[in-house]
């Protein structure tokens, strides 16, 4: 087991954990949560031993094989699966002394020990390394060609994937991943749930996706206020226990507070009575013996909105025929071809869709958006938008194209430089950037952070129409939250991807799938989805797209044997099918309700408001002298009116809270 016993640990002047006691027992699996700069990747730089505490000791099996991602990769020319394989240490050292003892001349004792090798080999499976490897990356989004290309021609985020197939090739007691997901697509994320539910060792997560820690985990260690809280469960778990935790906290500390006031209350009364004197003396020994009980401290909430747009063309956005992709250039500029990478495209946008792209890495999700964002043009075709058409575009270069050297308040001003400082001071501050964070430098800020103020600049504009690409990476569970409830508000046209699946489900109710340089309708949500998955690009099945009965000739067909295995479910899907358009029509329905609701809510606010002015001016006895009359008759007839138009808008609001829950 992993035992840490009155651990402390400073970075600098700050100090991340203070005489923290928990234990992990083998085989668990934990997801490691907290916020941003608590203390979570300094954790594990204790457990692989870079760092030490200040205080206290861990500890756990010295045999213990300790396996995690390096968060380098040098621009090697070894092929991919080979680079891969090497994370199996100690095959890999088993085959260089093999090789020395090949090397020797042939002797009987030389002969023994090779023979001992090989059966060293055998046990370490060295014979089904080589698939064992190639399984790996295809989970990971690999394919059979790329895997034998070099290391140094992937991009960043394949060559963090390289990384994390090391991690997972090595045999290994205790396994430590700081944020896996980060550079995942949705299938990969779904195929290493499934590996890492078969791990057999002990496992360790940081991430900020709650369906990842739901699927995988068992136990959820808690960073707060310096101290680590086990809990039981997966992070759902933790969610109702927390809430659980600070409902009874908050409990023991209003009875303590009312004890505390009654003591005082006695000594202030009896303290200077000799009869007394003895309670008193024995309540105030009470008083100071009673510990200052601390509330527990919810994560600080941050929450915004988008803003209404201001106008909504219908349609938005019609493509016809457009082929997608990039010119290709030489050397020096000049045009030479074009690659494609999505076929044929016909598509529309309509005011009020929320669409979720669905498809692997390189598949051309990125491209699409890009091309209805409008920063590539169609290879060919027509594309033609609606008028008064806002794009708000958050892609994950987004970050990167922000002036480091500048300030939020800069960022703002360049895009509002008409607006009165102050209220772009008060927006920024809507989104965490207060007093002098907000005429900061931005460059030592966090990814969260940048990402933040990314997205703040896209809701100052806006926009009818969202295209995010990617929006929750560098994010945090509060943020990621805060970005989900803002979406699930948004009264325009949304198009997403995104590897979280809880803001896919709270944000889009239709999806499309970018698959084989092509666009298909996928019906069902993104249970099927995963299943399907798993009977295809992840099982034994064929790469056939499940689509809409009546999709048009043009679209892929399926194979004589996943037809004959997909015939049963034919049924299932077109109820799926009419299950799926009945929901888009009942948010149709729902989306004016909810929006008359909301300003009814507005209205009783702003009513209650002027009524409770009115009767505190009532309240005041001066009113009533003669020489305030007529603004008693004023008041009087402005606290009737507030009251009669409340119970006219309470009335209203009951009506179509109604009706919401008739749909």
């Amino acid at each position: 087991m992993i035992r840490f016993q009155q651990v402390s640990l400073m970075r600098g002047i700050k100090p991340l954990l203070d005489n923290v006691d928990v234990t992990l027992n083998p085989g668990d699996k934990i997801g490691l949560i907290g916020a941003n700069g608590a203390g979570k990747s300094s954790l594990f730089g204790l457990l692989r031993g870079e760092l030490h505490a200040d205080q206290g000791e861990i500890d756990y099996p010295a045999k213990w094989r300790v396996a995690y991602v390096a968060q380098e990769t040098p621009a090697l020319e070894r092929a991919a699966l080979d680079y891969a394989i090497d994370g199996d240490i100690t095959l890999r050292k088993l085959e260089a002394e093999l090789a020395v003892l090949e090397a020797q001349p042939e002797t009987t004792e030389n002969g023994i020990a090779i023979g001992n090798m090989y059966g060293a080999l055998a046990d370490a499976d060295a014979y089904t390394v080589n698939s064992r490897g190639e399984q790996l990356l295809l989970g990971l989004g690999f394919t059979l060609e790329q895997m034998q290309q070099p290391v140094a021609s992937f991009s960043g985020g394949w060559r963090m994937r390289l990384n994390l197939a090391q991690a997972l090739m090595c045999p290994s007691d205790l396994l430590l991943l700081d944020e896996p997901t980060n550079h995942l697509d949705l299938d990969a994320i779904i195929w290493l749930e499934d590996w890492l539910k078969r791990y057999a060792g002990t496992l360790l997560i940081i991430s900020h996706d709650r369906d990842f820690l739901d699927e995988v985990v068992n136990v959820i260690v808690h960073i707060d206020e310096r101290k680590l809280k086990r809990y039981s469960g997966n992070y759902s778990s933790f969610e109702r226990q927390r809430a659980a935790q600070m409902i009874l906290a908050q409990g023991v500390m209003e009875k303590q507070n009312r004890q505390r006031a009654h003591l005082e209350s006695f000594v202030n009364r009896f303290k200077a009575q000799a009869s007394k004197a003895r309670q008193a003396q024995s309540r105030m020994k009470a008083l100071e013996k009673m510990a200052e009980l601390a509330p527990l401290r919810a994560a600080a909430e941050f929450s915004f909105e988008f803003r209404e747009p201001l106008n909504a063309p219908n349609p938005l956005l019609v493509m016809e025929d457009v082929n997608a992709g990039y010119q290709l250039k030489d050397e020096n500029g000049h045009q030479t071809g074009e690659k494609i990478i999505v076929n044929n495209i016909n598509f529309s946008l309509q005011i009020g869709q929320r669409i979720g792209l669905l498809g692997v890495n390189g598949a051309g999700k990125s491209t699409l958006i890009k091309t209805i964002a409008g920063d590539i043009n169609p290879v060919t075709g027509t594309f033609t938008t609606g008028k008064g058409l806002t794009i708000g575009y958050f892609a994950q270069h987004q970050v990167e194209m922000l002036r480091h050297d500048e300030s939020p308040l800069w960022h703002l001003a360049k895009i509002a430089p008409t607006v009165r400082e102050q209220e772009l001071r008060n927006f920024l501050g809507s989104f965490n950037f207060p007093g002098q964070m907000v005429t900061s430098s931005i460059a030592p800020f966090s990814g969260g952070e940048k990402a933040r103020l990314a997205l703040a600049l896209i809701v100052w504009q806006r926009p009818n129409l969202l295209l995010l690409d990617e929006p929750t990476n560098h994010l945090d569970l509060e943020t990621r939250e805060a970005l989900t409830e803002a979406l699930a508000q948004f009264e325009g046209t949304l198009v997403v991807v995104s590897h979280d699946r809880h803001l896919l489900r709270a944000t889009t109710d239709q999806f499309i799938i970018v698959a084989n340089g092509r666009l298909q309708p996928f019906d069902g949500d993104l249970d099927d989805y995963k299943d399907w998955l798993f009977q295809t690009k992840l099982g034994k099945g064929t790469d056939v797209l499940p689509v809409h009965r009546d999709t048009s000739e043009d679209l892929p067909k399926a194979t004589p044997v996943a037809a004959v295995a997909a015939a049963p479910a034919i049924d299932k899907r077109d109820q799926k099918r009419l299950d799926a358009e009945q929901r888009q029509k009942n948010a149709a329905a729902r989306k004016p309700i909810e929006n008359k609701i909301k300003r009814l809510e507005e209205q009783i606010a702003k009513r209650n408001e002027q009524k409770n002015q009115i009767d505190t001016e009532l309240a005041n006895s001066g009113i009533y002298d003669a020489a305030n009359k007529a603004k008693l008759k004023t008041l009087l007839t402005d606290q009737t009116f507030y009251t009669k138009d409340l119970v006219q808008l309470e009335g209203e609001w009951l009506e179509q809270q109604e009706e919401l829950e008739k749909l």
